[in-house]
């Protein structure tokens, strides 16, 4: 760090987030914007940053994050794909590394986060619950890693209230029509030009219906948690995940 400035680093420097993380940072009186990698560059060069912010895309941002971890840089992680396995690992790796911080997030958005808050308070009083994520067309990954968190977060209420199954007489479905299986809860994924980041959580009981939506229509909707997120990540060591505990919920 110089003085209180805290020198970042950003993997996946030209994609849309990259972009969009560059200009936030760029924006502070507190946060430098120190190495911008993408494809093909040095992620040595990552060790002259105090903390590195992660957008490269899932097949090399594991990578990546191991990387800065060796490299003893503290690393806010936004790309999706961290499966329980890959979260495993990335444990492995920071016990050897103490006071190195990790922040895994599925959602940057503090609307968002609150969402799956909410979601996770109301699933156990409901007996129905699904998902609808829909996206620009332009993302690879499916669900969406907010969707699967969410569901893994619903599931582990539900679980812990000795919920019953989310019923389902569905038989016959050849085609999937019933969306991806997380945790025993339904996900639906929309791909549709013109859209940024949004999901629906419907929560479903005898004569009624509660619907939890939220919209992200711009990048910059995501920058207050980035920014929220390379401000704490130092002071949190090892592996976090969920921007929901930084903020206290």
């Amino acid at each position: 760090m110089t003085g209180t400035t805290t020198r970042v680093a950003v993997i996946g420097a030209l994609g849309r987030m990259g972009c969009q993380v560059r200009s936030a940072v760029e924006e502070t009186d507190d946060l430098e914007l120190g190495p911008c990698l993408d494809l093909g560059d040095d992620i040595e060069t990552v060790a002259d940053a105090d903390v590195a912010v992660v957008f490269s895309p899932p097949d090399t941002a594991l990578d990546h994050v191991l990387a800065c971890i060796r490299l003893g840089v503290h690393t806010v992680v936004g790309t999706s794909g961290f499966t329980p396995d890959r979260l495993q690992v990335l444990r492995e790796a920071l016990a050897g590394r103490e006071g190195i911080g990790v922040l895994v997030a599925p959602n940057f958005a503090v609307g968002a986060v609150l969402a799956m808050r909410f979601a996770e308070l109301a699933a156990p009083h409901f007996a129905s619950v699904e998902i609808v994520e829909l996206h620009h067309p332009d993302k690879v990954d499916a669900p969406s890693g907010t969707a699967t968190r969410t569901a893994e977060m619903v599931a582990a209420s539900r679980a812990a209230a000795g919920c019953a199954p989310v019923p389902d007489a569905t038989t016959i479905d050849p085609d999937g029509a019933r969306g991806a299986d997380v945790a025993g809860i339904r996900v639906h994924a929309v791909r549709l030009r013109g859209l940024v980041a949004h999901q629906e959580v419907l929560l479903g009981g005898p004569g009624e219906q509660l619907t939890l939506r939220h919209d992200s229509f711009d990048r910059t909707s995501f920058m207050p948690g980035v920014l929220l997120g390379l401000r704490t990540v130092a002071s949190r060591p090892g592996l976090t995940v969920g921007l929901e505990h930084y903020l206290g919920i």
